[in-house]
């Protein structure tokens, strides 16, 4: 395994360590929410989530952000993104407001508490799944284009693929018998995204949920309720559609027209976005790299993905990122 150079006098920091079940419960009680001890530990790595049981009420679920990955008032624009959601009717989950106030401070660390909602994954095999799940995107993305946000950051090839490549060589993460190799093909698939981002022309950028894979919609007998906007940012629509596709490139022609029957109801989709599909995924597979690879000192890492930064791993990288070059160089879907 290769691993990045680092002082082996310095022992790794874990930013969780001191948040103990003890620190969650007392986090509670101090804005007045008494737990009744029940506490699970829900999936999440890069923060960490809790089911916590009430006394004499419905159990929450309490959010504790990783230190220093978003700044108090950037928590506080998604949380007030959220809110305007709530109150247009759409189906997200808001932080719940205690002492006047969503997010709190407790021991070192900044967190949220939120209802708990349940639901199933979608069956997005479905076209009536997909069109109602469309309709809601188009309102949230509807009510995303009204303001800015001035704290969260940006999605563009900088941000998800130029700084996340950058910070992988620079931390010698790629084993150095295939660095290379993947130097060379990750230039390629940016130069690729530049290229899709050039035949888009210039997107409206609005607020997004920014991570809509199915794991972030709960599906109810009332349809899907939108959950966990951590990484809202401000970017192209088409963000929060890609993500929803799956199978042959007929089968996401067809998800995707299902899913714009319903968006086009509640906003406008510029059709030029849909160049943008594979270079989306393109940043995101750098993204998810560069993701682990800053998270590797946390001890839940290399437990939750021990096949990371393995020579395989890295080598599977460099034939995921050629086959998006030639992906990238495909026809939009339609």
């Amino acid at each position: 395994m290769t691993m990045p150079l680092s002082d082996p006098d310095t022992p790794a920091i874990h930013p969780f360590s001191t948040l103990s079940p003890e620190c969650v419960l007392d986090a509670l009680e101090s804005v007045g929410l008494r737990a009744d001890g029940r506490l699970l530990a829900l999936n999440s790595y890069e923060n960490r989530v809790y089911q916590v049981g009430m006394e004499d009420a419905a159990p929450v679920v309490a959010k504790f952000y990783r230190p220093e990955r978003w700044s108090d008032t950037a928590i506080l624009e998604e949380h007030a993104f959220v809110q305007e959601l709530t109150e247009r009717e759409i189906p997200v989950v808001p932080a719940l407001t205690l002492d006047g106030r969503t997010l709190h401070s407790f021991g070192g660390f900044s967190f949220a508490v939120f209802p708990r909602r349940g639901g199933r994954a979608p069956e997005l095999d479905d076209p009536a799944v997909l069109e109602w799940t469309g309709r809601f995107i188009g309102r949230i993305h509807a009510v995303g284009a009204l303001k800015s946000y001035s704290e969260r950051p940006a999605l563009t090839i900088d941000t998800f693929g130029c700084e996340p490549r950058d910070y992988l060589l620079a931390n010698d993460f790629i084993p150095p018998e295939l660095l290379a190799a993947y130097t060379s093909v990750a230039e390629q698939a940016l130069d690729g995204v530049r290229h899709c981002y050039a035949r888009a022309g210039a997107s409206a950028q609005l607020r997004l949920h920014g991570d809509c894979h199915v794991g972030n919609v709960l599906w109810t007998p009332d349809g899907p309720h939108f959950v966990d906007f951590d990484d809202s940012r401000t970017g192209p629509a088409i963000q929060d559609l890609w993500m929803l596709l799956s199978g042959e490139r007929s089968d996401m022609v067809r998800q995707m027209s299902d899913i714009l029957a319903g968006y086009e109801d509640f906003a406008d989709f510029d059709e030029r976005q849909l160049n943008l599909i594979e270079a989306l995924r393109t940043l995101r597979l750098i993204h998810y790299s560069a993701w682990l690879a800053r998270r590797w000192n946390d001890p839940a890492f290399p437990v939750a993905f021990p096949w990371f930064n393995t020579q395989r791993y890295w080598q599977d990288r460099i034939l995921e990122l050629r086959e998006q070059i030639a992906l990238m160089d495909e026809p939009a879907l339609w």
